[in-house]
């Protein structure tokens, strides 16, 4: 009875032993071994119905970002600074979105979950780097959308081209520089425990787990880093919206008023849904982790948020459709 019952083992529990014993051997061994990666969901029979939803979320997040960041690359009438800015916000979505979501996608298929230290590396600064840009450019476009509506006589000065390049050029900077400092750190502590990454990316909170050295200096790091580079615009967010709805409500006019909140609405809808998920992930103190919970909120900000923005812009914004129609002809 006892040794029949090792022959109904489903597969996702045959993989999943597989993947602790991989991980056996990889403990305290050098630098360059590799990670492997527990993904989102536990891999079994499902996998091929999973690589099919998370390649379709994929596509369509590819799809409608390339052809917003298209219409307003065409369309003259969308060249101003909030489509600019808007473009600048779909570029970093089509890179985010690409830069955990293949490799999570190829992981359903794949015998091997490994994912290179150099690889882990990399993927961990780029996405910082694309975070972080992200977090302060929807910082810049509540400020645009501020001037617009409660200083319009000082539009054009207040946001002329030559400020939005240095703003798109700061929130670039700041999120590369930052990601720059926190994956050079991280990356040459000690990693003397398990290699298993109980995530479905490398991310620095899981990382962190990983670490055989006290980190709790370094976590105050983390914290501060993440209250610069995600409240202080989020806060910043509020507080112009704040402004620009006590505006909206003094008009006479209905239809300014529509189209104003219609576009403020989509835009905080955006924000507090990006800034909401990388607080609680960057913010919560190790000892209140959860990885599995960990792994939802991720979703979030790494599927859900690149995959909306290009249609909550675009669906709540009759310029964007107006353009839609006139290159459809």
């Amino acid at each position: 009875m006892e040794g029949s019952q090792h022959y109904y083992m489903n597969v996702s529990d045959v993989i999943c032993f597989d993947i602790l014993v991989s991980a056996m051997k990889a403990e305290n061994q050098s630098f360059g071994t590799d990670f492997l990666l527990v993904g989102l969901f536990q891999y079994g029979w499902t996998n091929s119905l999973l690589f099919v939803v998370v390649a379709t979320i994929f596509t369509v997040a590819l799809t409608g970002n390339v052809m917003l960041i298209h219409l307003i690359r065409l369309d003259t009438r969308l060249h101003t600074p909030m489509y600019f800015l808007l473009s600048q916000l779909s570029i970093i979505d089509l890179m985010y979105i690409s830069t955990t979501v293949p490799k999570m996608a190829v992981n359903f298929l794949s015998k091997s979950k490994t994912i290179t230290f150099m690889g882990c590396e990399i993927q961990t600064y780029v996405f910082l780097a694309l975070g972080g840009t992200e977090a302060l450019l929807l910082g810049f476009m509540s400020y645009d959308r501020y001037v617009a509506i409660c200083h319009p006589l000082h539009y054009p000065i207040l946001m002329s081209k030559k400020i939005c390049c240095l703003m798109v050029a700061c929130a670039w900077a700041s999120g590369s520089i930052n990601a720059f400092i926190h994956t050079m750190y991280v990356f040459q502590l000690p990693f003397c425990r398990s290699r298993l990454i109980n995530h479905f990316f490398c991310e620095i909170p899981a990382l962190m787990s990983l670490v055989c050295q006290d980190t709790s200096h370094y976590e105050y790091t983390v914290l501060l880093s993440g209250l610069i580079i995600l409240l202080l615009p989020f806060l910043a967010i509020l507080a112009s919206y704040a402004r620009v709805l006590i505006v909206v409500f003094q008009m006479s006019l209905g239809k300014g008023q529509a189209k104003a909140i219609s576009t403020c609405s989509s835009h905080l809808i955006v924000a507090s849904l990006f800034y909401a998920t990388t607080l609680a992930t960057y913010t919560k103190p190790h000892s209140l982790r959860s990885p599995t919970r960990d792994k939802v909120v991720a979703v979030f900000y790494t599927i859900i948020t690149p995959l909306l923005n290009p249609f909550i812009y675009s669906l709540r914004n009759k310029e964007v459709t107006g353009a839609m129609r006139r290159l459809l002809g």
